[in-house]
Parts: C-alpha cells; structure tokens; sequence
C-alpha cells in the first residue's frame, strides 16, 4: 500500500514478460486490488504480537528481497550514483518508512477498514499538493469540486454530525497523514529521480533496501526485540511484504507497461472496498451506515480529482 500509491509517471516501466502476458490484465488487476485491499487486514494481524515499527520493518524487509530476487533473475543492477541512492533515501522515508510505519500505529486504535478508507484519500492530498508543486497541474471547477466532495465524504465516514462519536481521533489523525505522505513522496520523486536510468523495479527494490535500513535502526531504539514469533502475526508480516509490497508493485509495473497508467490507477479505488470486506467478514469489525456511504463520495471525489482537460 501501497501503499498503494501511483507509480513513477515518467519513468519507463519495463516490458512485462511474455509469459506473464498470457494472463488477461483484467485477472492481474483484480488481484493486484485484492492484495492491496487485504494489506489493511495483513498489518491488523500483524501488530496483535509486533510494535508498528516491527510491522513496517517486515513489510519492507520482505518486499525489498521479493523484488531483488525479480532483479536477480532478469541480471539487472541496482541504480548507481550517490545523489541517486540519497534521493532514494528521501522518497523511502516519505513513501516507505513514514506511511508503513504510519499506518501500523493507526490500526492499534482504529479498524482496518477505516485505515483503507483513510488510504483512499491519498488522490485528494495529491490533487491539493500538485496544484501547488508541480505547475503543469493547474486546477479545474471539476478538479476543485472533486476536491471538496472528497473531503465531504472524510467527513461522512467519521460521523461529523455527531462530534466524531466512536472514531478514535489519534488513529484516524495518523491514518490520514500516512496517506498524505505518498503524494509528497511522489511529487519528490517526480522532481528528482524522473531522469534517472533504471527501471522503476530497480529503483523502488533500491528504495525499500533503505527504507529497511532506516527501520531498523528506528525499531533498535524504540523498540525490544520480540519474544516469540507467533504463526499467523508472522505469517501476516511475510505476506504483507512479499505479496502486498514486492510482487503487488512488480504487478502493478506490468499492467502499466501493458494498459497505461489511468487505467493501472484506478486499482486505488478498490482497495477501500475489499478492505471493508475484508475487516467485517474476517476480523468482525462493525460497519455503520455512513462508512460505505462516505468511501463512496470519497472515491467520487478523488475521481474528478484525476481528471484533466483534453
């Protein structure tokens, strides 16, 4: 979760291998949504027995050795250059170590279905941001109401009208933020690392290697080391990094070489749904009237939001 975030727009995905072409984009793309859709759940399970730090660390521990063994297999080299792997640092720690890290605290407190639901206002900070940041995005009538219908349904999910009653305002707050840091992470990488040679496969496996790094010396210090590795919290912790992390962004390189990046986003989208799902049918977590309906109008938000003039 990728979070869940847009791949690097200007750079050049690789060609998606012929094998895996053979699999239609629409199978690849329901289950890139459903990967990422259950990662909400993965990162609730997890934290049962791990320190959110603990969580971040597997997670990006085990996506950046998903993604070397991609690397090793195709005999492609790391990115080279030390003002490239210091870029690589700063969009780690922006779309990496703060929003994974983010995200796992926020689920001690608020249910994996409002962490998904607060995933999918990452569109909405990112029109604001790049608005702002990146001068070839001006704004539009349509781009603004997106905007502010977005924002209205945040608002609905919560329960506004009721003085935000049951939702834990701290994990919710967090939940939130990490959201906000992938467009300041994207909006970085675009400005700095959009000429770099390399695949986008490459460069993200480099990222996580650093942000593994910066994990652990984070969970060093403000954490102890577990004193057992249950089954299922472990298991989750693997599957967060391997699948929802690793293969998850290499599927999502394919189906942009293959569809384009519009179409490949709009998996960002489903991933609220699913993880509802998912939190009410396996984890039992209550599900008011106003949740789905707020996910809806913040979906429809952060739709016109993605919409440019011709």
């Amino acid at each position: 979760m990728s979070a869940p975030a847009t791949p690097r727009p200007t750079l050049s995905p690789p060609v998606a291998p012929t094998r895996a072409r053979r699999v239609d984009w629409r199978l690849r793309f329901a289950v890139l949504s459903v990967v990422w859709g259950f990662s909400f759940l993965l990162i609730k399970v997890g934290t049962e027995a791990y320190a959110p730090f603990q969580v971040a660390l597997g997670r990006v521990l085990f996506g950046a050795l998903a993604l070397l063994a991609v690397l090793v297999v195709r005999r492609e080299p790391l990115p080279r250059g030390r003002r490239t792997w210091a870029h690589l640092a700063v969009a780690a720690l922006l779309l990496n170590t703060a929003p994974f890290s983010l995200f796992s605290y926020s689920e001690l407190s608020i249910p994996s279905s409002l962490a998904g639901i607060c995933n999918a206002t990452s569109p909405l900070w990112g029109m604001a941001l790049s608005m702002v940041a990146l001068s070839e995005d001006r704004p539009t009538r349509r781009r603004f109401a997106g905007l502010g219908l977005g924002f209205l349904g945040v608002l609905t999910v919560l329960g506004a009208w009721q003085g935000f009653s049951g939702i834990d305002a701290k994990g919710t707050a967090l939940a939130l933020l990490a959201s906000l840091c992938y467009p300041i992470g994207w909006i970085y990488v675009r400005r700095t690392l959009a000429s770099v040679p390399g695949s986008p496969v490459a460069l993200t496996g480099a990222q996580l290697m650093l942000s593994t790094i910066q994990l652990l010396v984070v969970s060093a210090a403000f954490t102890s080391a577990p004193a057992s590795f249950p089954l299922w919290p472990t298991l989750s912790v693997i599957a967060l990094g391997a699948l929802g992390t690793g293969m998850a962004l290499q599927m999502q390189y394919g189906l942009v070489a293959e569809v384009g990046p519009t179409t490949a986003q709009m998996v960002t989208y489903f991933i609220p749904v699913i993880a509802t799902t998912a939190g009410v049918l396996l984890l039992g977590e209550q599900l008011h009237w106003n949740t789905p309906v707020g996910a809806a109008i913040v979906l429809a938000g952060a739709a016109l939001t993605q919409t440019r003039r011709r």
